[in-house]
């Protein structure tokens, strides 16, 4: 593989992904709207920021809990029917919110058990994403396929929360959750139809399999890659400020900007946000053909912690919306510079694995984040809490200077080296030569 096959290759040339690429942004367009109408709705049912903000560590939690065994599973199954069931799960479940507040049923359990159902069936299908893009595309068009996602579902982001801060001020909230659930059903009798080259077959195995093994093989080449050990381990102060923010988005609208609850305007937050991710999805695969990496990382921490700080000591929407914005850009920048990286690197039969093991890891700040913004925001407010957040920003940029992570290359030459790795058996781990090794591209040890 070349880099320039990794310019040239644009994924939306085949047709395939392009229906693919609709499935995927029907659910989204489902996903934005339930972005605002879920923490409204907790938000009205109890009043709490506490409970509100539990609903972001009920969605990230899962990750921690199955993120593991899930990408081995995945890497055994038939990824596009994996992606199936779970959007008929996905579906099912959050049709079960409108049909209770129909029947003066709702409460917060059932929100909150809904949520840890979705969210851990987001597990399994993201796993199984991961997989299925390389495949449909191939390799030499993962970064096309993927920032075209990003892109696609940012520009939705953008528009969605705002259809969805004028839908829950005319319509109940839980019916708003409703329109989510057929965008799942609907999603995935699409996939259900769709067919590519490898999309019936399920990895051979070798020889008898023991999870345990297949978990510990993707944690291994993790570990000995630096590109994807480093941009993993450090992606948890993002994800540790990402959690605290999405989890008091709604709470700072109303007691820090003086927006009411149920105000138009506190979808112009999450659309804020998602201005910031649009231009990153656009932005990004240029800057991957100019700049290492690594730059792209350690900017990413110096912009998202300076945006951040800001937002906490922000007093107006005006104020607020911009620096929503620029730490958006910065945290999705951090996130798909790392997606990217990893698919370019990592062999196809360990793509669930290593993926969702990465996330789970860079993920693992969320749940932490949002609990501990939520406890810090009921006792002294959001602004200090905005701020203690800040402080896993700052030491993912510390930990990146201090590990030569400015260092790492363009994505081309990554892209390059990964060669190398899809001719090693996955059990050596020992690279050729340190100069020319897509285990340190970076030469930083």
């Amino acid at each position: 593989m070349t880099g320039t096959a990794v310019r040239d290759g644009s994924a939306l040339a085949d047709p395939t992904y392009r229906r693919f690429l609709a499935a995927r942004a029907v659910v989204m367009s489902g996903n934005a709207l339930t972005l605002v109408a879920l923490p409204v709705l907790v938000y009205r049912l109890t009043g709490s920021a506490a409970l509100t903000a539990a609903v972001a560590v009920v969605e990230t939690a899962p990750y921690l809990l199955v993120g593991l065994p899930a990408g081995a599973l995945v890497d055994r199954w038939n990824r596009r029917r994996v992606m199936v069931t779970t959007g008929v799960v996905s579906g099912t479940v959050m049709a079960t919110v409108p049909l209770a507040a129909a029947l003066d049923r709702l409460g917060v359990v059932q929100l909150l058990v809904v949520a840890a159902v979705v969210a851990t069936s987001f597990v399994f299908s993201d796993a199984a994403s991961f997989g299925v893009v390389p495949q449909l595309v191939g390799r030499h068009r993962v970064a096309s396929a993927t920032s075209t996602l990003v892109t696609v579902g940012t520009a939705i982001g953008l528009v969605g929360p705002l259809v969805g801060g004028v839908l829950v001020t005319v319509l109940p909230p839980a019916l708003v959750l409703g329109i989510d659930a057929l965008a799942y059903l609907v999603a995935a009798a699409v996939l259900a139809r769709l067919r590519w080259p490898g999309s019936e077959t399920v990895p051979a195995a070798a020889g008898p399999r023991r999870l345990r093994a297949e978990v510990a093989e993707g944690l291994r080449y993790l570990w000995t890659v630096p590109v994807v050990r480093w941009l993993t381990v450090l992606g948890v102060g993002n994800s540790l400020a990402g959690g605290a923010v999405a989890g008091l988005l709604v709470v700072v609208g109303v007691e820090q900007l003086g927006l009411d609850a149920d105000s138009p305007a506190l979808g112009w937050l999450f659309a804020a946000g998602a201005a910031g991710t649009f231009v990153a999805g656009l932005a990004l695969p240029r800057l991957q053909r100019r700049v290492g990496v690594g730059l792209i990382t350690t900017t990413g921490y110096a912009v998202g912690l300076g945006a951040l700080l800001g937002l906490s000591s922000a007093t107006s929407l005006a104020a607020a919306l911009p620096l929503l914005a620029l730490l958006n850009l910065a945290a999705t920048s951090l996130i798909v510079n790392g997606i990217v990286a990893r698919q370019v690197v990592t062999p196809d039969h360990l793509q669930s694995r290593v993926n969702t093991t990465a996330r789970l890891i860079a993920w693992g700040g969320s749940p932490l984040g949002a609990a501990l913004g939520g406890l810090v925001a009921g006792a002294v407010g959001t602004e200090w809490a905005l701020r203690v957040a800040g402080l896993g920003l700052a030491a993912s940029l510390v930990g990146a200077v201090l590990a030569g992570v400015p260092r790492f290359p363009r994505l081309a030459d990554l892209a390059d080296l990964a060669g190398l790795v899809d001719l090693q058996p996955a059990a050596d781990l020992t690279p050729p030569s340190r100069a020319a090794s897509p285990r340190d591209p970076a030469g930083s040890g």
